[in-house]
């Protein structure tokens, strides 16, 4: 783990998937975490998300 966060070693999604687990957390909220670094960052992320998925599931029903 600490040389996770020292960024010594980049982890494999599925060794994402492993931490979460034991962590109790969905992924995306480490992710989120990781992207957004603090509560209103956080939020502005989620916000910027939405729209993409949102963009892009209007593009796949076209």
């Amino acid at each position: 783990m600490s040389s996770l966060e020292r960024g010594l070693k980049n982890p494999t999604l599925s060794k994402v998937d492993e931490l979460c687990e034991i962590m109790q957390v969905h992924p995306l909220t480490l992710l989120a975490l990781t992207y957004g670094l603090d509560a209103k960052g956080t939020d502005k992320l989620l916000a910027r998300v939405q729209r993409e998925l949102a963009d892009l599931q209007a593009i796949a029903k076209d």
